[in-house]
């Protein structure tokens, strides 16, 4: 389903599955709640592999925005198929998510703006 990198900067969330809904999402979102618990104020997701998300998907996006704001850390969305982008926009997140088009921009984004 995904896979979990972690490093002193901040934990990437590698999303394996073309479908980002109510199967993945609960386990998703609680991957995030741990991370964030163990000390993870910056995470990306990386939706590479994903080309269809629904509103329980998108709900798994907005809960790493809100842990990582809260924390004072910094959230971003990698490799964004062009669906789920449509989806995003239409949602409006757009302009309150970080999006970057590749894994490694997003890694180069958050080692900048961290301490």
């Amino acid at each position: 389903m995904f896979s979990v990198d972690k490093n002193p900067k901040f934990a990437g969330v590698h999303v394996k599955v073309e479908r980002l809904d109510s199967s993945i999402s609960p386990n998703l979102k609680s991957t995030l709640v741990v991370l964030n618990a163990e000390g993870f104020r910056n995470i990306i997701i990386d939706l590479a592999n994903t080309r269809y998300c629904d509103s329980s998907g998108l709900s798994a996006i907005l809960v790493a925005n809100r842990l990582c704001k809260n924390s004072g850390g910094m959230f971003v969305l990698s490799s964004v198929q062009e669906t789920v982008k449509k989806l995003i926009s239409i949602s409006q997140l757009d302009s309150i998510l970080n999006i970057s088009p590749t894994y490694k921009e997003a890694e180069e984004l958050l080692m900048e703006a961290t301490i």
